[in-house]
């Protein structure tokens, strides 16, 4: 597996409008065992702390490069939407 580079995690955060910190998964042993003090209050820190801890980030990532758009695929409506799929009531 090759984890998302930090400039990539830091454009990920910015397209989904949301701190990076709100991209922790921190139900994981990854973070909750992690041997280091997660950064959580530094952007750059934290990209690259989540590079390095993959396993805590949230999933999926689905990015629309053409609307310079993206989601987190859970639920799964998430996505549908930003393809401009989802069924209309």
């Amino acid at each position: 597996m090759n984890p998302p580079a930090p400039d990539t995690l830091l454009r990920l955060a910015g397209l989904l409008e949301v701190p990076l910190a709100e991209l922790l998964r921190t139900g994981e042993a990854d973070f909750a065992e992690s041997a280091e003090p997660v950064p959580v209050d530094d952007e750059q820190a934290l990209s690259q702390w989540l590079h390095d801890h993959p396993r805590v980030l949230q999933r999926p990532i689905v990015v629309d490069d053409d609307q310079d758009r993206a989601v987190v695929g859970r639920p799964p409506e998430n996505v549908l939407e930003l393809i401009g799929t989802l069924p209309r009531e």
